[in-house]
């Protein structure tokens, strides 16, 4: 009986904590010579840091890395290329100004009298793309090229630097079908070159054409794993999202009222191909759920004019309007908490005071001047109402806590009074205290006849909270969810494309 072969590459018990926050606990990985891994989980499972981690981006907590049977130390990026590991991010890393061979060579320029040898680089990049099945002038401009080509340059860049593992971030994200059609030709022929490769997508279906093995991380941990004959969509889905809801998600649903939001095949502008139909009544909490690249900012962003439709219709309360910008949805009676509250829905070294009237500023102006009594009054009213832990109102809110922050930009709309409120990720990057505040918040503006439609990428949050569920796939609303309907299994089939025989037609809006 013959011993089995080494791995190329192999992660022991990795573990990796940030503020707050436990992205690793205990993560083991390996990787055969000319295999090809998928590594898969849902939103926040710890792919990314993963992937870090073995490029030299970010260093481990604690645990091992294993390359050709021997432990190594990856403290950056140089380090992980000279042991021939090199990550693709989704978001290319080119110099679009520079040519192809430029770039294939930067940072690696061969010289001939101290000057830079354009020839020998012409010569090489030619050879390098070759393999690729690519007939490009390498004094190209990287600029000039689309999208999918420039993929394509980037493994180039990989393979002229002699890696022996990629690891590939959602790959396709930007392909068209024919680009990433060609994209999964030259993985193959890399596997067949010996060439090893980390896949992380969310696209299930790519998944299962181009993997050998697929590993499943959950929650920072390792949840299974699938040869290459188990691996099937309901095997992946049952692997990413087997888990219980935790109680404190749960709530008393409201009588839905009248209708305050009627979308009708609108089109946002990252998607203009996609028509959305959905409805939200007064009461209702809705949630919108979808990987990453579903289009769910996108579309709230759209419902609040940052990004005005390029098509479609919009009535709220039964009144056709048209949000041409953010005025324009405040109006309206919608508002929008952003995702970043940071960078979009805070000015942070103004006082917690001053933020929480900004969105009142129009309205309570007085001959054109800050009406400093109504500024107080909303102060007075929203600390209290929204709990804010705050040693003066004039705080800067730079100091509060991220949930406190939250609560703020909360707040400031609240004071509008708004018919409709887009929340999107309420509770990202706060504590589990402040997360069970904002659930009731959330019910407790239900309760008053406020509809809430919100985005989260938490799955237990969605479920939880949400009176009914939109699930989104790359810009489309590929189903709808009653509350008798919900489970993960449900809703990860339909944020991955796959048809769900249970979203009988009734159950999305026309």
């Amino acid at each position: 009986m013959t011993a089995p072969a080494t791995p190329l590459l192999e992660v022991r018990r990795v573990t990796k904590q940030f503020p707050g926050v436990r992205a690793l606990r205990g993560v083991d990985l390996t990787l055969g010579r000319g295999e090809v891994l998928a590594v898969i989980g849902e939103n926040g499972a710890g792919k990314s840091t993963l992937m870090k981690i073995l490029a030299g981006v970010q260093r481990p907590d604690s645990g091992e890395v294993h390359f050709d049977g021997a432990p190594v130390e990856l403290p950056d990026v140089q380090a992980a290329q000279r042991h021939g590991i090199a990550l693709i991010h989704q978001e290319l890393n080119l110099a679009g100004n520079l040519d192809i061979g430029a770039n294939i060579f930067l940072g690696r320029e061969p010289t001939r009298f101290g000057l830079v040898n354009r020839a020998i680089i012409r010569a090489e990049s030619a050879k390098i793309l070759v393999p690729l099945g690519l007939n490009l002038d390498p004094d190209t401009r990287v600029d000039d090229l689309p999208i999918g080509l420039q993929q394509l340059i980037e493994i180039a860049k990989a393979l002229a630097s002699r890696a022996r593992v990629l690891i590939m971030d959602e790959p396709t994200s930007s392909l068209t079908q024919h680009e990433a059609a060609r994209l999964f030709q030259v993985i193959k022929d890399l596997r067949a070159q010996g060439v090893s490769v980390v896949y992380i997508s969310h696209r299930l279906g790519e998944v299962k054409e181009l993997a050998d093995r697929v590993t499943v991380l959950r929650d920072g941990e390792n949840a299974g794993e699938l040869s290459r004959d188990e691996i099937s969509h309901d095997a992946m889905v049952r692997l990413m999202v087997g888990r219980d809801l935790s109680q404190f998600y749960q709530r008393q649903g409201h009588p839905p009222g009248e209708m305050a939001l009627e979308v009708l095949a609108l089109r946002t502008p990252v998607h203009p191909r996609h028509e959305i139909n959905f409805t939200l009544r007064a009461g209702e909490i809705v949630g919108i759920a979808g990987l990453v690249g579903a289009g769910r900012t996108e579309l709230l962003q759209t419902l609040f004019g940052v990004t005005p439709a390029v098509g479609g219709e919009l009535r709220v309360c039964g009144e056709s309007v048209r949000l041409r910008s953010p005025i324009d949805a405040i109006h309206a009676g919608i508002a929008l908490v952003p995702e970043d509250r940071k960078q979009h829905g805070l000015v942070l070294e103004m006082a917690v005071r001053e933020n929480l009237s900004l969105a009142s500023l129009r309205r309570d102006q007085r001959g054109g001047f800050l009406n400093r009594s109504a500024e107080q009054a909303v102060c007075d009213e929203m600390i209290p109402k929204l709990s804010i832990k705050t040693p003066s109102p004039w705080q800067p809110a730079l100091f509060l806590s991220g949930g406190n922050q939250q609560k703020v930009v909360l707040g400031k709309w609240l004071a509008l009074s708004p018919r409709v409120l887009l929340l999107d990720e309420p509770t990202r990057g706060i504590d589990i205290g402040a997360k069970r505040e904002i659930y009731s918040l959330m019910d407790q503006l239900a309760a008053r006849g406020v509809a809430v439609l919100f985005a989260s990428s938490e799955m237990e949050e969605v479920l939880g909270m949400a009176d009914r569920v939109l699930v989104m796939h790359e810009g489309r609303l590929t189903g709808e969810l009653a509350r008798a309907e919900f489970s993960e299994e449900a809703v990860m089939r339909l944020a991955t494309g796959a048809e769900n025989p249970s979203c009988t037609p009734h159950s999305i809006s026309k």
